[in-house]
């Protein structure tokens, strides 16, 4: 059985234990307490899903997404339509090009609720296998590609260019194309298939 020395070292021992856990005691609490409200906040602050409809290459859509998706990510991992390409995720490469209401819109950068009531279309509402559009006519033709990747951005890019008003001359056509990279280096065939699709197009 132990027993308590009454020595002054063991006096100032006990002493300072018993103040430290005073001391600490406030303190756990507060921090504790500051944990609770950080997790309620967090709790507070996490986005909920919401409805989005989305009209895509002429058909409604209904979906239930964080309010935080992106045009491109409601594209390929909700509605499956993977044509639009995810590249450099910054809006930088044009992979992921896709035509709103007529005008060019790098997908990535748009959140898919922003995009409620306006006209959405994809390279797989643009033509069939069987009926190809002229400008994706024109890319097969004049060798547009070669890995592809960047294939279907570039023709979303090319449509909307010629429908804009602006591919009247290949330096018009470089210019409004600069937007969309081909890591191929393909740009010439680019040139040629946006101005055979343009004269296609009328």
């Amino acid at each position: 059985m132990s027993t308590f020395n009454p020595t002054r070292r063991n006096l100032l021992k006990a002493t300072a234990a018993a103040g430290g856990v005073a001391a600490a005691g406030p303190l756990l609490l507060d921090a504790n307490a500051d944990a609770a409200v950080v997790a309620q906040e967090a709790k507070q602050a996490a986005p909920a899903t919401m409805n989005a409809f989305l009209r895509v290459n002429g058909t409604e859509h209904q979906l239930m997404i964080d309010p935080r998706t992106t045009l491109l990510d409601a594209l390929r991992e909700r509605l499956h339509l993977t044509g639009t390409k995810k590249g450099c995720d910054q809006g930088q490469c044009g992979a992921c090009t896709v035509i709103v209401d007529g005008r060019r819109v790098t997908s990535c950068l748009t959140l898919a609720v922003m995009q409620q009531g306006h006209k959405i279309t994809t390279i797989e509402g643009l033509g069939t296998p069987e009926s190809l559009h002229p400008m994706q006519a024109a890319f097969v033709k004049h060798d547009g590609f070669q890995c592809g990747f960047c294939t279907p951005g570039q023709i979303m890019s090319a449509v909307s260019l010629v429908q804009e008003g602006g591919a009247g001359s290949d330096e018009q056509i470089r210019e409004g194309m600069s937007g969309n990279i081909c890591r191929c280096s393909a740009y010439p065939f680019i040139v040629d298939a946006v101005r055979s699709g343009r004269e296609a197009m009328g």
